[in-house]
């Protein structure tokens, strides 16, 4: 059925051959058995891969963390309709109590806890803007909690590249991923 398979993999004809691999968000561990082996071959036989934001830099993590949050001074609560502020603070107190069950004995003896996992996602949540508190609200599911710990396909992918050495590079910056999203009005969000 591997041969079957949409892969979601676009060839470019030249010499050496160039490819395009659309990939999602998900823990690979959900979406790797479904990747057609001509993908996973692509991969290999590639010597530069570029991604959509380079994952594995420290200088790309803490700017996407800084540009989710408000302007300094401004708090969601200053910006959200005080019924879905509430609404929303009670969901979180929800999801809170309710993590210790949502996690894996397997994610215990890899020493995550429920309430370090909690602060990971959701730390600092009344200082973000709302579309990037929806967003993690999607997140904050047993499905999503359960497979915490295993990489998104694009960092894995980026770990694996690294691993075989592979030259790695980004072809967005996070600004230009941070920019459209902080640009939707509160209706659109």
């Amino acid at each position: 059925q591997q041969n079957e398979l949409n892969s979601f993999l676009w060839t470019i004809k030249r010499d050496p051959p160039s490819y395009f691999f659309g990939t999602i968000h998900v823990p690979y561990t959900r979406v790797w058995d479904f990747i057609p082996e001509n993908s996973k071959k692509a991969f290999q036989q590639s010597h530069i891969v570029y991604f959509e934001l380079d994952l594995t830099d420290p200088y790309t993590i803490s700017a996407l963390t800084s540009c989710q949050l408000l302007p300094q001074g401004k708090n969601l609560q200053d910006v959200l309709p005080r019924d879905i502020y509430r609404r929303l603070k009670r969901h979180l107190e929800y999801v809170k109590l309710m993590m210790p069950s949502w996690m894996t004995p397997d994610q215990r003896g890899k020493g995550l806890y429920a309430d370090y996992l909690f602060n990971a996602i959701a730390g600092n949540w009344e200082r973000k803007r709302p579309v990037w508190v929806m967003l993690m609200v999607n997140s904050l599911t047993e499905i999503d909690i359960k497979s915490r710990g295993v990489p998104v396909l694009d960092l894995f992918l980026a770990q694996e590249a690294e691993r075989l050495r592979k030259q790695t590079g980004a072809v967005e910056k996070v600004e230009e991923q941070c920019h459209p999203l902080n640009g939707l009005n509160f209706s659109q969000v």
